[in-house]
């Protein structure tokens, strides 16, 4: 069974950074497509980050510019590094893997907290 494990989150001024880590186990890590999503109260969970199995990355337009997603295979952990934070930031940040090519993503972490004051 694949496990993902978020790290990291917390309490950060705004203005502040914070760099969240997704352990994922398994021998499958490389072939995985990785997410990073957030929900914040009252509303749907949105896509903020990707990277894919080849290293390409994506960014929501809010978040881009400030959010570097990162992946180390040697580690089989993905990162979200999160600069210049602010208050509308502050969500439960979950991790999501899957396979890009057959646009499947089952496997989800139990997510971290986020919480950016201002």
């Amino acid at each position: 069974q694949v496990q993902l494990v978020e790290s990291g989150g917390g309490l950060v001024q705004s203005g502040g950074s914070l760099r969240l880590s997704c352990a994922v186990s398994g021998s499958r890590f490389s072939d995985y497509a990785i997410g990073w999503y957030r929900q914040a109260p009252g509303k749907q969970r949105e896509l903020v980050a990707s990277i894919t199995s080849g290293g390409s990355t994506g960014y929501d337009i809010s978040v881009q510019g400030r959010f570097t997603i990162s992946r180390d295979n040697a580690q089989n952990t993905v990162y979200l590094q999160m600069n210049s934070l602010k208050p509308e930031d502050t969500a439960v940040y979950y991790c999501n893997a899957g396979f890009e090519r057959i646009n499947w993503f089952p496997y989800w972490g139990q997510g971290t907290q986020v919480t950016v004051s201002s």
